[in-house]
C-alpha cells in the first residue's frame, strides 16, 4: 500500500523494497530509476527530488536512460568543425576502449566508481597510459555535453585525478647540423621534404599536402592552407590544418632555399596543382610506408639519432625559432598553434640560455663597480682588495 505524502508516494513492494512514484514539473506521474531497501532512503529521495523542481534543477531521469553507445556515436557524427583525422581518432577510441565496457550502460548510470574501473580494465589489458588518457578525455568531453548542453544527468562522473594525463617522453631536438646530415642520408628527392618540414615547422600532414602554388621559391614563402590525412576505409583525403591558426605564411630561411628551388625544377611539374613532395612514381606520401620507403631507421640511426620521429623534425623547428627571441604571439603564428598554451611549451629557459643570461648579468655588475670603486693612491693597499665593494650611487 501506497505512503500519502506532501510531495510524492512510496509503496512498499512484496519483495520488501520500497518504490517511489512524485509528479514531475509538468504534472506527468514519475518513478524513481531504482527501488530502497529502507523506507527513510525513499523519502530523503523525494526530498531531494522535490528541491531540484522547486531549484528548477530537476532533470526527467528518463532522458537519461539512452547508451553511451548510442549517445556517443551522435555525439561524434554531429559535432561541429572537426576534422577527417579528428573524427577518425574519436571514432576508433570510441569503438576500441570505450563501447567495450561501457557502451550498453545508460549514460545516466554511469559512475565515477565506474569510470575509474573501466580505465583501469585497459590498462591492465596493455593500452598505454596516453592512449587510456586519451579515451578518457573523449568520454569526459561526451558526458559534458550530456550535463551542459543536453541536460541529460547532473553531473560528470569523470573525475579520476590523473587521468586526462599523457606521459610523454620529452622529444629529441636535432642541431642544425644534423638536420642537414639527416637530409644526406636520403635520395635527392627527399632531401628538400626534410629541410622544409624542419625549418618551417610543418606537421607531416602539411608539408605532403602542399602544392606548387603554396611556394613562393624566390621570396622564400611556404603558404599552409590544407592538410593530407590517412582515413580508414577512405584512403587519403584533403581537409584544414588541425587548428584553426594552421592556415599561415611561413618564411625559410635563405641557406634552404637553394635545395627548395632544386627540387621544384627537378621533380614537381610546372601544374599550380602539381604536389611538392611525392613518392618514386609520383604517388601522395603515406605516412603508413614512408618509413620503409627511405629507409628512415637506418637514416637516423646513421646521425645517431636512432628512435627520432618525423615530428621531431616540426619540434626541432619549434625549439630553434624560439631560441631567436621571438614573442609568444609570432611563434604562435610560425607553428600554426591558435592557443599559447603550445607555443609556451618552446619558451622555456634552456641551460645554455640561462647560462648566457647570467655571463651576460656578471660582465655588467662588473664594468659597473669597477666605475663606482673608489681609486686607490698608487702605493697604497686598498682596503677593499679581494672583497666585493658596496655600490655607491653616482
Amino acid at each position: 500500500m501506497a505512503s500519502r505524502r506532501r510531495f510524492g508516494s512510496i509503496r512498499r513492494r512484496q519483495s520488501g523494497r520500497y518504490q517511489v512514484r512524485y509528479p514531475g514539473p509538468d504534472g506527468l506521474p514519475r518513478a524513481a530509476p531504482e527501488t530502497f531497501a529502507r523506507k527513510s532512503d525513499a523519502e530523503r529521495y523525494l526530498t531531494l527530488v522535490e528541491g531540484q523542481i522547486l531549484r528548477g534543477e530537476w532533470i526527467d531521469p528518463e532522458r537519461g536512460k539512452v547508451t553511451l553507445a548510442d549517445y556517443g556515436a551522435r555525439w561524434i557524427s554531429q559535432r561541429p568543425n572537426l576534422r577527417p583525422s579528428t573524427i577518425g581518432l574519436y571514432n576508433g577510441l570510441f569503438n576500441r576502449h570505450i563501447i567495450p565496457h561501457l557502451g550498453g550502460v545508460p549514460i545516466n548510470r554511469i559512475t565515477t566508481p565506474m569510470v575509474r574501473e573501466w580505465r583501469t580494465v585497459l590498462l591492465d589489458k596493455g593500452v598505454s597510459v596516453d592512449t587510456a588518457a586519451k579515451a578518457y578525455r573523449l568520454l569526459r568531453a561526451i558526458l559534458m555535453t550530456a550535463v551542459r548542453e543536453d541536460e541529460l544527468i547532473r553531473a560528470n562522473p569523470c573525475r579520476v585525478p590523473g587521468a586526462d594525463q599523457e606521459h610523454a617522453p620529452e622529444r629529441p631536438v636535432l642541431t642544425i647540423a644534423q638536420v642537414f646530415d639527416l637530409a644526406d642520408q636520403f635520395d635527392l628527392r627527399f632531401r628538400a621534404l626534410i629541410l622544409v618540414t624542419t625549418f618551417a615547422s610543418l606537421r607531416w600532414g602539411e608539408v605532403t599536402a602542399l602544392q606548387r602554388r603554396d611556394i613562393d621559391a624566390e621570396k622564400g614563402t611556404v603558404r599552409i592552407s590544407r592538410a593530407l590525412v590517412e582515413l580508414r576505409g577512405q584512403g587519403i583525403v584533403t581537409g584544414p590544418p588541425k587548428p584553426r591558426a594552421g592556415i599561415r605564411t611561413v618564411t625559410l630561411p635563405a641557406l634552404v632555399l637553394p635545395d627548395l628551388r632544386a627540387h621544384l625544377a627537378d621533380y614537381v611539374a610546372d601544374d599550380p596543382a602539381a604536389y611538392v613532395f611525392t613518392g618514386p612514381k609520383g604517388a601522395l606520401l603515406r605516412r603508413g610506408n614512408f618509413r620503409t620507403l627511405v629507409k628512415w631507421s637506418a637514416a637516423v640511426a646513421a646521425i645517431g639519432m636512432p628512435g627520432l620521429h618525423f615530428h621531431d623534425l616540426r619540434h626541432t623547428g619549434n625549439t630553434l625559432a624560439s631560441k631567436t627571441g621571438a614573442s609568444l604571439r609570432d611563434l604562435m603564428a610560425r607553428m600554426g598553434h591558435d592557443s599559447p598554451r603550445a607555443a609556451l611549451i618552446y619558451q622555456h629557459t634552456s641551460i645554455e640560455a640561462d647560462e648566457a643570461i647570467a655571463d651576460a648579468v656578471n660582465t655588467r655588475l662588473t664594468k659597473d663597480q669597477n666605475a663606482l670603486k673608489p681609486a686607490a693612491a698608487p702605493d697604497e693597499e686598498d682596503p677593499d682588495d679581494g672583497a666585493a665593494g658596496a655600490l655607491v650611487p653616482a
